[in-house]
């Protein structure tokens, strides 16, 4: 229950029913998140025992309102509130659309090893699990930290575990982050193993590793490199290729040849992080000009709103972005003065 009163210039919004323990979850340690709110909405926030008083200009305060309320309601659903959870809600308030948070957190995808719920974090985020829903074949373009190879990796297994396909094939191509490694002692696959880590610790997590150890020995869990997808043919398989930004057009146009019946495919990358030749052209861009509106197929296109790792990786990424467009207006501008 909400009243509202009027105090002079102020607006006052009293909240009954936020127990010490919601209280405690949503204000975060040391009221960390409560002095976020106050910061983001230049607004007083009191709390009173079971009563939380906040006063302020009106819009401000029921914005304020909104995203207290938001996160009171995911307490109560028994989550832990996050950093990440309270910038959300008050990036998405300042669109008045902060209650489609809860919304978002009821699309369970599973939950990992340990217990933790793997859910949707963001709009984007949702509107790409529906997408992977809805396709036999999604595009997930973004920064770091999208969730872009996690969530794909949470739905292909959900679908591996319910039945749903036969098994799952996690590939990406063997290039090095803007370094050299040099040569890579033991077995192929020892080789190899270094450039599909991340593919294996979403696994290990998810699925656990004597889970993902037993599956990949009976040959129903494949993490391999990009080559060797070349001359096959996958039919009743969850298909996800990762850092779709750094393979040749050849290479992509190979991949999306080799879908077979009963399948699905995700493909995941980040074109501001190509780590290909200088002046080569990447597969990822080609195949979203060549492929828009071919039917069956979905384009998702994530950005620094739906970063879900530390607050700060969200930052950078704004940070880079506005750079880049930045330079783009200077360099389009020289280019007219011309």
């Amino acid at each position: 229950m909400v009243e509202l009163f009027r105090l002079g210039n102020y607006a006052m919004e009293e909240f009954i029913k936020l127990n010490a323990s919601d209280a405690g979850n949503v204000f975060g340690q040391f009221d960390t998140n409560l002095k976020k709110i106050e910061r983001s909405f230049s607004v007083d926030i009191i709390l009173r025992d079971d009563k939380v008083i906040v006063a302020g200009d009106e819009l401000r305060v029921r914005r304020a309102v909104s995203v207290i309320n938001t996160l009171g309601a995911l307490s109560r659903k028994g989550n832990d509130i996050t950093e990440q959870q309270v910038d959300y809600a008050i990036a998405m308030s300042m669109e008045d659309s902060s209650q489609e948070i809860l919304n978002i957190d009821n699309e369970l995808i599973c939950h990992t090893i340990s217990g933790r719920p793997v859910k949707p974090k963001t709009l984007g985020q949702k509107r790409y699990v529906d997408a992977i829903k809805d396709n036999m074949v999604v595009f997930s373009m973004g920064p770091a930290g999208t969730g872009k190879t996690y969530l794909a990796m949470a739905m292909a297994i959900t679908a591996f575990k319910n039945g749903e396909v036969e098994r799952l094939i996690l590939t990406r191509p063997a290039i090095e982050a803007g370094e050299k490694l040099g040569f890579l002692p033991g077995d192929l696959q020892s080789k190899v193993d270094p450039y599909l880590r991340p593919l294996y610790d979403a696994l290990y997590q998810i699925m656990g590793a004597d889970g993902f150890l037993k599956n990949m020995e009976k040959g129903l869990i494949e993490v391999a490199p990009l080559a060797y997808m070349r001359g096959r043919t996958l039919d009743n398989a969850y298909i996800i290729l990762d850092e779709a930004q750094n393979t040749t057009p050849a290479q992509m146009k190979m991949f999306l040849t080799r879908i077979g019946f009963g399948s699905k495919v995700v493909i995941t990358g980040d074109r501001t992080q190509k780590d290909l030749p200088s002046g080569s052209i990447s597969g990822l861009d080609v195949a979203l000009k060549v492929l828009k509106g071919v039917e069956g197929i979905g384009f998702i296109e994530l950005d620094s709103k739906d970063v879900v790792r530390h607050p700060l990786v969200q930052r950078i990424v704004k940070a880079y972005d506005e750079y880049k467009a930045k330079q783009d207006r200077l360099k389009k501008a020289a280019k007219n003065k011309k």
